[in-house]
């Protein structure tokens, strides 16, 4: 499917980011390396929607239909801002436990050396400088 449009995207993203207290530039950085606005997308692992949520994780937060984009990305602002109260603000922990989960970022004390997890972490932060 295609990217939702911008405006949609910007939408979405500024009334969730109020109402979880959370940075609408780090949950559009996460959207964008997750789906790339897409909310159709799956991956090889079976994260589905605008936020990639695994089906345990959309279960999790009560989310019913993770392709819907609301929904999708209400679950996965949820999620990061539980991980976020996690590792006290810390935002390269959260984003690491966001990718490869909370029990490998706890096991490492810091982002695993994961290239993937390292390099999605990466990403994001950069997308935050630029802004």
């Amino acid at each position: 499917c295609d990217p939702l449009p911008s405006t949609e995207v910007e939408s979405l993203v500024g009334e969730t980011a109020q109402r979880d207290g959370l940075s609408a530039d780090l949950l559009l950085g996460v959207m964008k390396q997750e789906s790339g606005f897409r909310p159709c997308a799956v991956s090889s692992k079976g994260a589905v929607g605008l936020m990639q949520l695994m089906p345990s994780t959309a279960e999790q937060f009560g989310i019913l239909n993770p392709f819907d984009a609301a929904s999708n990305l209400d679950g996965g602002a949820r999620f990061l801002k539980q991980l976020l109260n996690r590792y006290d603000g810390d935002i390269p922990k959260a984003l690491g436990a966001y990718n490869a989960g909370p029990a490998r970022v706890d096991a490492a004390g810091n982002v695993p050396a994961i290239p993937e997890t390292m390099e999605y972490v990466r990403q994001i932060l950069a997308r935050l400088q630029l802004r």
